[in-house]
């Protein structure tokens, strides 16, 4: 019976370790985000999800929008409505700088002020979490 309780021990550690805090400017935790995509909010309910081929979706499965390769956010009707720059600078769709995800994973901002920390996750999902989910 101990063995059991250590593998299951063992198994909700390595969950726990997968997914990656989303706080706001107070380091207060406002969501998560898990290595398979799954948004959740800070009562671990499903926000949404992030799939693997790009697709953003809301709760209910509903696509409503897509990651390309290149950084460009699109809505569920494939219009550009964002960017998400290698430097982890964010634009808009028409190219104004909305925000900021720093290398440390601080998320600031498009005037460099610290809206939140999403520290060791994709660019890409923490500017999808922050300014399209506003886990803020």
């Amino acid at each position: 019976m101990g063995k059991i309780t250590v593998l299951i021990a063992i198994l909700a550690l390595s969950l726990t370790i997968k997914a990656q805090t989303i706080e706001n400017s107070s380091h207060s935790t406002t969501g998560y985000i898990n290595s398979d995509g799954t948004i959740e909010n800070s009562s671990h309910s499903t926000a949404g999800y992030i799939r693997s081929d790009g697709t953003i979706e809301n709760s209910s499965h509903s696509t409503i929008g897509y990651i390309r390769d290149d950084g460009t956010i699109e809505n569920e009707s494939h219009s550009t409505v964002g960017y998400v720059r290698d430097d982890g600078t964010i634009e808009n769709s028409s190219h104004s700088t909305i925000g900021y995800v720093r290398d440390d994973g601080t998320v600031e901002d498009s005037s460099h002020s610290t809206i939140g920390h999403a520290n060791g996750t994709k660019r890409t999902w923490v500017a999808v979490c922050f300014f399209f989910f506003h886990f803020n």
